[in-house]
């Protein structure tokens, strides 16, 4: 007999019907068909076009010096902001929370012209003092890294807020009343009970960087060969108009995406991790 809460096979049937169809027209397709027509030419030619046009291999490598360095910041932020809001309780508490869900707001464009209002070497806030001391900031890597950044910000702090939360201060208060340093109760406490938190906010933080545009796309100044990261170097080729430079396109949003697959397969493994840790520990729990 049917549950009176639970709704009609039809009804059912109808909702994974027009899910799995938006998934196969929105997502799985264009997936298959940027990999295939990638690999049209072949996989000498898809490589040749990867590694060995040089400016799109300093795309490439552009983005693996900048993601991991934002990722590095963002950690560091993070763990500070996430700390701060779970464990104090201080007036500007709701200010710092809202600003940290800023980037969600903006358009990564319009930080990109926030930056360049900051660092433009003539009406720069700083750009004039910078300039005259010979430091080059924008149009720059320093540029790309400030940007990827701000629009990654809030990724880790917002995975471990809630964690911090739940799991309380209890075990951090017993080891500092026990003789352990900050360091050592940091290292030894906080980090092993954030640590699935703290990666899966590093995961979708470094998928966020590497995929940057808009703000990106501002503050290098899309310089060909010296600024331009994987994204926009996509845009670079496909604005090239002809039938080699759109495979070449494609050859690199196949990297891209398929970073983007194993950011996925990595995220599904922590959270099924986490889910295997917190019935074991529910279980240990009700045997005790």
């Amino acid at each position: 007999m049917r549950s009176a809460q639970e709704d009609p096979v039809w009804v059912r049937w109808t909702l994974i019907s027009l899910a799995v169809f938006v998934l196969v027209v929105m997502v799985i397709i264009p997936v298959i068909n940027v990999f295939a027509a990638a690999f049209s030419h072949g996989f000498g030619w898809y490589w040749n076009s990867l590694v060995g046009d040089p400016d799109t291999w300093h795309a490439i490598k552009m983005t693996l010096f900048v993601a991991p360095i934002s990722v590095a910041l963002n950690v560091v932020f993070g763990v500070a902001a996430a700390w701060a809001i779970a464990r104090f309780q201080f007036r500007g508490r709701a200010l710092l929370m809202t600003l940290i869900d800023l980037p969600f707001a903006i358009s990564p464009v319009v930080v990109g012209l926030m930056i360049v209002m900051l660092f433009n070497e003539r009406r720069g806030y700083w750009g004039p003092w910078l300039a005259a001391h010979n430091i080059t900031v924008l149009y720059s890597w320093p540029a790309i890294i400030l940007a990827t950044t701000f629009v990654t910000l809030p990724f880790v702090a917002r995975e471990l807020i809630p964690v911090m939360e739940a799991i309380g201060a209890d075990e951090e208060v017993a080891a500092i009343s026990l003789g352990a340093n900050a360091w050592q109760m940091f290292w030894r406490i906080t980090v092993p009970n954030i640590k699935w938190g703290l990666l899966y906010g590093v995961i979708l933080c470094n998928a966020r960087a590497m995929g940057e545009f808009g703000a990106v796309y501002v503050v290098s100044g899309h310089r060909v060969g010296k600024t331009e990261t994987m994204p926009v170097r996509v845009n670079s080729l496909f604005e090239g108009n002809t039938a080699e430079t759109y495979s070449s396109a494609l050859a690199v949003a196949s990297v891209l995406t398929f970073l983007a697959l194993i950011t996925l397969f990595v995220k599904i493994a922590l959270e099924h991790k986490t889910q295997a840790e917190i019935r074991d520990a529910t279980q240990n729990q009700k045997v005790e």
